[in-house]
């Protein structure tokens, strides 16, 4: 409660106290004396405390008043912030949804194209033809990518024997010893295909069923070719190449003894990560035997080297001895033209015969070949002229 009205109320309280213990008072039965008139002061007094709360009423609600616009102005300033900082929020959201729109639609759009080229390879392996040239592509590009290219015979220019000319590997890869590597691409994907598209588990597992018996058959034909009799110094198996990962692994996992019983066979089942691993093996065979070669070779060319620095610094040795004896030479003649020519010569010019400059004399030669002093320079020590 504020402290005026309590003050006033107290007074006014204190007053009415005053007024009832003056009509408590008993008489004297003297004169009655001039008193507090009681309703007088009671209206006063009500009229003072009605205007003291009146006043102090005001006052509360001025205080109220500002206090509450005050309240309301900082309240407004904090919504206004926080609406300004949901509408940066909000337009960052929308510039991120917009650019991600849009790399959704991208999205959409290159899951689209792979659909449709994906539902178009399917397709085209429904033929056989199809999936033997997408098996003789897959071949090739392992065989480009482990760099064994330069080292593989292709179908088009290979055939086997003159009487096995049915006998055709796809790819013939020599090796570093002069032994041959045999290569045949088989995509047996008929019944894998026709198994992807089964919803029923046990047809499913039929399909499965099938693709395995269709690699056994093909390792059967394989090792009928019997290509390891055709080549001198040919590996004891042929690589039956399967262009997939799934369509080994698979049959892999469906019957585990298929492995086995192609090894037993002589055929080497190898997926397209296989094939890789066996090529880059022989390619590290072709670089060592590279090395190997370009050695014996580079020796060879050393040691002869060797021989001809021999005979050209021999040449230099005679060359060096030539100038000596040759700049030997110069200075004596240059000292018999100084002393005696040049002697006889004056004697003209002191008998007024001559009325020329006198002749200069020619400077001799004080410089001197370096010789060589290296012990390879010796005769003999490197080679000789004629190995030049």
């Amino acid at each position: 409660m504020d402290t005026g009205i309590a003050l006033v109320i107290a007074a006014a309280l204190i007053a009415l106290g005053l007024v009832a213990f003056a009509r408590l008072r008993p008489s004297s039965g003297t004169a009655p004396t001039q008193g507090i008139d009681a309703d007088v002061l009671t209206v006063a007094i009500r009229g003072g405390v009605e205007a003291e709360v009146r006043r102090a009423m005001t006052e509360s609600q001025q205080a109220a008043a500002q206090r509450t616009e005050a309240m309301f102005r900082s309240q407004s300033e904090l919504i206004g912030q926080q609406i300004n900082s949901l509408s940066g929020a909000v337009t960052s959201l929308k510039d991120s949804y917009e650019q991600e729109k849009g790399t959704v639609s991208q999205l959409a759009q290159q899951l689209s194209v792979l659909q449709t080229s994906t539902t178009s390879l399917a397709n085209a392996l429904k033929s056989p033809t199809a999936r033997g040239s997408w098996g003789e592509n897959q071949l090739r590009n392992v065989i480009q990518l482990a760099g064994m290219e330069p080292y593989c015979d292709y179908d088009e220019q290979f055939t086997g024997g003159e009487a096995e000319r049915n006998q055709r590997p796809d790819v013939v890869i020599r090796l570093p010893n002069g032994a041959f590597l045999a290569v045949d691409a088989k995509a047996p994907l008929a019944a894998y295909q026709r198994m992807q598209d089964e919803t029923d588990p046990a047809r499913k597992d039929l399909e499965l069923k099938a693709h395995v018996k269709a690699i056994r058959d093909h390792v059967k034909a394989l090792a009928d070719k019997r290509y390891w009799e055709q080549f001198p110094s040919a590996p004891d198996f042929v690589v039956m190449f399967i262009p997939g990962e799934g369509f080994v692994s698979d049959a892999m996992r469906h019957d585990p003894a298929l492995l086995e019983e192609a090894m037993r066979s002589r055929v080497l089942i190898a997926s397209p990560v296989n094939l890789l691993a066996l090529l880059l093996a022989v390619a590290k065979g072709w670089q060592a035997h590279s090395v190997a070669e370009h050695a014996a070779r580079v020796a060879t060319l050393g040691e002869e080297l060797y021989k001809r620095v021999g005979t050209v610094l021999d040449k230099v040795s005679r060359m060096g001895s030539g100038l000596k004896t040759a700049t030997t030479a110069f200075n004596e003649m240059v000292g018999s033209i100084e002393g005696r020519m040049l002697v006889t010569l004056r004697e003209f010019k002191g008998l007024g015969v001559v009325q020329a400059d006198d002749i200069a004399t020619p400077p001799t030669i004080d410089l001197v070949g370096r010789e060589l002093t290296a012990p390879e320079a010796s005769a003999g020590e490197l080679g000789s002229v004629d190995d030049l």
